[in-house]
């Protein structure tokens, strides 16, 4: 139990650290773009028609914002506020960026879960059966399934099903929340409301994600299968079912485990241009908007690091997940 519990500190100890880090590329990013936020917002309100005096205003805005401070104390001060869930605010919008995004991306998170869990819930079992199955045509039909997945990209797929539902059904299946629904308060028919728009997007994000992990399990099945450990447990009498789950498909689904940051990572990557498509107004509009239209790099820089935050915390989840599944990691601690 104490291995086991120094093989978790060290893992929080490393997801910290990788946070750090991350935050520290995003803010020399966010530094780089030509112009800062104080030269930004002027810029903005120049266009606004209002009547400024450049050379003073900027200098007092730069001072505002903190900007005449050397680049680690203000590095220091952002990721201390960040892991407090403060942003400061927008640089062009002019709002707490916590308050903008409010549940806009914890809506993002959960599509993109959603997509993952759907994915993984069909590609596993699927995956499974399909490299235990000597069934030819299981096997072509899967392999076709897997290769439409890939190969179609998920903004064409949004774009069919909303023109099929446009024809057939008056419909254009935009949005994640109905008219009288949009602005109002949280309640139970507002999630119910959700769940009815959500399924869409969560469908569309999990099509390549479940095509993709459907050749992995499978792929990682048929290695596994095909070991001595294997045959001798069927020597001893060990079929079916309880053949395959207690053997091989216990450790060909270590490296799933492991890789559903890297997916969750890949799904978010899609979630903008199907955000934009569907009109979602959610956390992947809001970065495309901040990063092509408004040029805002706080509040891209934002939802970057709240991005790669859940792709951390999913990671440490998923590392002690296989410490407790996979016997061999286990042993590995115990070293």
């Amino acid at each position: 139990m104490a291995n086991f519990m120094r093989f978790v500190m060290t893992r929080a100890v490393m997801a910290l650290v990788t946070l750090v880090i991350v935050s520290l590329v995003v803010f020399s990013l966010m530094e780089a773009v030509p112009g800062d936020c104080a030269e930004r917002y002027l810029a903005f309100k120049n266009t606004q028609g209002s009547s400024i005096q450049i050379a003073n205003e900027l200098e007092s805005e730069r001072i505002r914002l903190g900007l005449d401070k050397p680049f680690l104390q203000r590095w220091s001060v952002w990721i201390v506020n960040a892991f407090q869930g403060e942003f400061g605010d927008s640089c062009i919008l002019r709002v707490n960026i916590a308050q903008l995004l409010g549940d806009k991306f914890w809506l993002s998170l959960s599509i993109c879960l959603g997509s993952l869990i759907l994915a993984y819930s069909i590609a596993i079992p699927v995956g499974i059966i399909s490299a235990a199955s000597s069934n030819a045509s299981l096997n072509n039909g899967l392999r076709l399934f897997s290769y439409l997945g890939l190969a179609m990209p998920n903004f064409l797929l949004a774009l069919m099903i909303m023109l099929f539902s446009t024809i057939w059904f008056g419909e254009t299946l935009t949005g994640l929340f109905s008219k009288e629904y949009r602005d109002a308060p949280w309640s139970w028919d507002k999630f119910v409301d959700l769940l009815k728009h959500a399924w869409l997007p969560i469908f569309i994000l999990g099509w390549s994600a479940t095509a993709f992990a459907l050749q992995t399990v499978r792929a990682l099945m048929s290695d596994e299968i095909g070991k001595l450990y294997v045959t001798a447990a069927s020597a001893r009498g060990v079929h079916g079912r309880k053949l395959l789950w207690r053997y091989p498909a216990r450790h060909a689904l270590g490296p799933i485990v492991n890789s559903l940051g890297f997916d969750l990572n890949r799904i978010f990557n899609e979630l903008p241009i199907v955000a934009l498509i569907l009109t979602l107004t959610e956390t992947g509009a809001l970065l495309i908007e901040a990063l092509a239209r408004s040029n805002d790099q706080q509040l891209a820089g934002a939802i970057i690091f709240l991005l790669t935050a859940s792709i951390v915390a999913l990671n440490f989840f998923t590392d002690v997940l296989l410490a407790i599944l996979d016997p061999r990691v286990r042993k590995s601690i115990l070293r």
